[in-house]
């Protein structure tokens, strides 16, 4: 979706690129989470003193452990959001600048936003589509997506809805169909 809005002219800030960033090789996030959850993380093949992440192997961690979770939460989400802060200052000359936060209400970000649009499907396309996205199995993607609130709890929070329950790529039209809306 990013790279799809970037295309358009828009800037494009993605939470996940900026989570991705944070936990990045050799970083402190990542030497912090080396230290508490030990060797069972460390990539494969990564030196003994690397701070190189298993993110797969961290993943079933913190998704079947709410308190891995929440520990890892409370790390990462600091960083994205100091991220945020400073290219949103960088681009505030901008008219408009899109935040990708799949997380938005659950890490408290909302209040970074002047409009909220939702892409929306049902749970069991959210489900599918996890599971094919990411190579996970059914018990693994639900796991994911219960450490999420529920989509009708965000869709009442949304100011606009983008339709996506048909083909995977349908938000795009409805995208387009909401853009030109704002003129």
């Amino acid at each position: 979706m990013g790279h799809w809005l970037a295309a358009r002219g828009l800037p494009v800030l993605d939470a996940d690129v900026y989570a991705r960033e944070a936990l990045a090789a050799g970083s402190g996030a990542a030497l912090a989470v080396l230290e508490h959850f030990g060797e069972q993380v460390r990539a494969p093949g990564s030196a003994a003193g690397a701070a190189v992440l298993d993110r797969a192997n961290l993943g079933q961690i913190v998704f079947n452990d709410v308190h891995e979770r929440r520990w890892l939460e409370q790390l990462v989400h600091p960083l994205v959001r100091r991220r945020f802060d400073a290219d949103l200052h960088r681009l505030a000359p901008e008219p408009v600048v899109v935040l990708v936060i799949p997380l938005l209400f659950e890490a408290g970000l909302e209040a970074l936003c002047s409009e909220v649009w939702l892409v929306d499907c049902t749970e069991a396309q959210q489900l599918e589509r996890l599971m094919a996205r990411d190579s996970l199995s059914d018990d693994e993607a639900r796991a994911r997506l219960g450490a999420q609130w529920p989509i009708e709890r965000k869709r009442v929070l949304a100011d606009r809805i983008i339709d996506n329950t048909h083909e995977p790529s349908c938000w795009v039209q409805s995208t387009e169909d909401e853009l030109r809306k704002l003129g």
